[in-house]
């Protein structure tokens, strides 16, 4: 497809970098000879740390290594005093931020929220990335406007992590970045690519074709055009900066044809998400996955049942980094206690994953042996040493009836909303130095002023 089809480009630089290559190049239009792609992948690196702002929280991003995060950017949240649908704020994002650095199940945070109440829509991006900050202390992927809003996010790391070499040596964030199906790379994604291979910013190229609208309407053919989007930036990037961390992926999903929506529950995603992370092994790079996800516009059985799913078979798959976690209603939706349900949900995925060991001590023949026939085991030393590697539920009832209702009578989602107030009350994170937060926050204010 790069050969012969194509991808279009809206950049000057990427341009100039492709003309200056073996590219066949036409005004916009990009062709790509095969040998390219090739000689770009040998130099992508296999392995990416990130560090928290606290330098405490790290996450090695590996080979069938699987770390669970939020989504970003969700324009909608539920008020959870009104229970009503209003756009997402500053302090909700703050929520989220809360929420997630007190679960233990989550290793990355994106901000679950976009910052609706923001001065400016051009500089929301750096707002945002504040609020996560204030009460996050994990490694973070963050989004920005465009590239000067990447800069100004990447001069806030920097200062968090100690200068530029400390931030490249230990960066605190993925760049998440976007371009167009079918096979459209705009600007602002250009320039955001651009800059994270100069800076040696860990980024993801993220198409987000959806089957039979911008993709065509088999799997096979939308995986086959997401590959060609993601290896386009792959060669790009490294024509820019060879060795530069690119993580590859894709929100690869169906427009649902009677309702005329983009779904993030339809079982196709899940499957084409676990194809993606197999080629993406196949071609040795790191890959962004989708797992946690619904299309259910509240946190109910069908909330429950598609975020399983879907978290379930990403993490079976060895996706890298499994995003989206907690989104309702097709990714417009912010839910806290989505979060916490998945929270619960994500253990039990993790617990799955650890498989069984059939050592001498877990085959326990001699106990077998000892207590034999009638016996019991729960007063053994055994049953103490090992009954906790057992998954034990935070949010699950396994009381009998009659200690259930004398408990109240909850229901799963009563004791989710309990847990998130009961989080969103005690949680403290470790807070920033006062001065640090002084400067970050002259660079917002710097921002904020250039687009007044």
């Amino acid at each position: 497809v790069l050969e012969r089809t194509g991808i279009t480009m809206f950049h000057d630089e990427a341009l100039e970098l492709f003309n200056n290559s073996n590219a066949v190049v036409r005004g916009n239009h990009v062709r790509i000879p095969p040998y390219m792609v090739r000689e770009a992948l040998n130099a992508y690196p296999d392995k990416i740390t990130l560090k928290g702002r606290n330098g405490q929280r790290s996450l090695h991003i590996q080979k069938d290594t699987v770390a669970f995060g939020t989504g970003s950017d969700l324009p909608f949240t539920y008020d959870r005093k009104t229970g009503e649908r209003r756009r997402t704020t500053y302090n909700d994002v703050n929520n989220a931020a809360k929420l997630v650095d007190g679960l233990s199940n989550y290793d990355f945070f994106m901000s679950h929220g976009i910052v609706g109440d923001a001065p400016n829509p051009q500089t929301y991006d750096r707002h945002q990335f504040m609020a996560m900050l204030d009460y996050c202390t994990k490694p973070m992927v963050v989004t920005s406007v465009d590239g000067e809003g990447l800069k100004d996010l990447w001069r806030m790391g920097c200062l968090i992590q100690g200068g530029e070499e400390e931030f490249r040596l230990n960066p605190m964030f993925v760049a998440y970045i976007e371009p167009i199906s079918p096979l459209k790379n705009d600007r602002t994604a250009v320039e955001k690519l651009l800059f994270a291979a100069e800076k040696k910013i860990p980024a993801m190229y993220t198409p987000c074709p959806s089957s039979c609208a911008t993709a065509p309407s088999t799997i096979a053919g939308m995986l086959v055009q997401s590959l060609a989007e993601t290896l386009g930036a792959v060669v790009l990037s490294h024509l820019k900066n060879p060795g530069a961390p690119l993580i590859m992926g894709g929100v690869t999903t169906l427009l649902d044809m009677k309702k005329s929506t983009y779904s993030y529950g339809a079982p196709e995603l899940s499957l084409a998400s676990a194809a993606n992370t197999d080629i993406s092994k196949w071609l040795n790079l790191l890959m962004f996955s989708t797992g946690g996800c619904s299309d259910s516009k509240i946190l109910d059985e069908q909330a429950a049942a598609e975020q399983m799913m879907n978290l379930f078979y990403s993490y079976l798959s060895g996706a890298n980094l499994v995003h989206d976690v907690g989104y309702i209603d097709h990714g417009t939706n912010a839910s806290l206690e989505s979060l916490v349900l998945n929270e619960e949900m994500m253990s039990m995925v993790k617990q799955f994953g650890k498989g069984i060991n059939t050592d001498d001590e877990h085959l326990a023949l001699d106990l077998i042996e000892e207590v034999g026939p009638g016996g019991e085991f729960v007063t053994s030393e055994h049953t103490f040493k090992h009954w906790q590697e057992w998954f034990l539920p935070t949010l699950q009832d396994r009381s009998d009836y009659e200690t259930w209702v004398g408990n109240g009578s909850k229901s799963m989602l009563d004791r989710v909303k309990e847990r998130t107030q009961h989080l969103l009350d005690t949680h403290e994170p470790k807070p920033m130095d006062e001065n640090l937060v002084k400067e970050l926050r002259e660079i917002i204010h710097d921002a904020d002023e250039r687009h007044s």
